[in-house]
């Protein structure tokens, strides 16, 4: 995977442009407030998701503009491809390869990146809704088609909980749980396997990166914790099973608090440091080499199952690491491209562009 130009027009503050990066590493240097995180916030984009900074698709224009769209020119699949988004109307639109998509999730899997921004340094500490999606954020761009899946879900979820909110004034609906029990088991046994998957592969890797970072003085261990199924050894017909039992089980606390408790939107992935668990009992410097571990095991994923290296878009975070961790995630990221956000400019080998007042200028300007 590698960006050979990026066009920008209307996109928040920065100056409309054509971008074109180094293919190792890229160096963005500029003071706060200058648009170095808007930058990278716009490659992120072309992965099909929504910004990392959980922004609206409205911020995203120039202020006093009715639209903004950006362009990306990349190397995917031994091809030249192209995306085209627009966003207009509270909406984004876009046009892969020359062919206008109906929706979003469409170019989900076409261009692929890893983003470590400040705010995953405490996925660890966070609660368990970050946690899920870190990791549905990462399969969406194994298999596309997941993300659909995780819709279609939300969706039976809605209308389950919008069931169980009527039931008490209108007992004679609950006899259609039954039929949401179904779907909802379905697809969410569906989503727990894949989850459960991913996990055992992430969890290989990081072990791995989290040896070379504590100098094998310690131990990682990453796996997918669920209330509704167990967590390994079973197929999809047998984690569907045990949620439709759990969902049996649990529907009277359901009824009572008008949602549905229990199912893979309140699952979580466990992590532990030395067999404990790291959020309760890791120390702050364990937990960001925890994590860490995981976006470069989350790379190191997409890499095995794509065949190709993805983009890598670090958002000041090397400032957040000691030099001991900055080494060794730079080590790590050799041979992909990789876009470096930081405040001071650092004399180094690799391509730095600085960013004023929205304006990108290559290091010799």
């Amino acid at each position: 995977m590698l960006i050979k130009s990026i066009k920008l027009e209307n996109y928040r503050n920065l100056e409309n442009t054509d971008f074109f990066p180094a293919e190792g590493i890229n160096i963005i240097y500029g003071d706060n407030a200058q648009g170095k995180t808007n930058l990278l916030e716009c490659i992120w984009l072309f992965t099909g998701g929504r910004s990392f900074r959980g922004s609206k698709d409205n911020e995203l224009i120039s202020f006093g503009e009715k639209y903004s769209r950006v362009s990306l020119c990349f190397n995917s699949a031994s091809r030249e491809q192209t995306i085209v988004i627009t966003v207009s109307g509270g909406k984004r639109e876009a046009i892969l390869n020359d062919v206008p998509k109906k929706y979003m999730s469409q170019v989900i899997g076409s261009f692929c990146a890893v983003v470590f921004s400040p705010d995953h340094l405490s996925l660890i500490k966070s609660g368990p809704e970050e946690r899920r999606n870190f990791i549905d954020a990462a399969i969406c761009q194994i298999k596309p088609s997941y993300a659909v899946l995780l819709s279609r879900y939300k969706r039976m979820l809605n209308e389950r909980n919008a069931l169980l909110k009527d039931i008490p004034r209108h007992r004679e609906l609950e006899d259609m749980l039954d039929i949401w029990d179904e779907r909802l088991a379905h697809e969410g046994s569906a989503i727990a396997l894949e989850r459960m998957k991913y996990a055992e592969k992430l969890s290989q890797l990081a072990a791995g990166f989290y040896d070379g970072i504590s100098g094998g003085k310690e131990s990682l261990s990453i796996s997918y914790k669920t209330g509704s199924c167990r967590e390994e050894g079973y197929d999809r017909e047998m984690i569907k099973s045990e949620m439709l039992s759990t969902l049996s089980t649990r529907r009277s606390d359901d009824i009572y608090c008008g949602f549905t408790t229990t199912g893979v939107h309140r699952d979580d992935l466990n992590v532990r440091i030395n067999q404990k668990e790291a959020r309760s009992f890791g120390s702050q410097g364990q937990q960001r080499s925890a994590v860490l571990a995981m976006k470069l095991a989350e790379a190191a994923v997409l890499g095995n199952e794509r065949h190709e290296k993805p983009v890598i878009l670090l958002d000041d975070v090397l400032s957040e690491l000691d030099p001991k961790r900055q080494n060794y995630l730079l080590n790590k990221l050799e041979g992909m491209q990789v876009f470096i956000t930081c405040c001071e400019r650092v004399e180094s080998p690799e391509k730095k562009f600085r960013i004023e007042n929205g304006k990108i200028f290559t290091a010799e300007e």
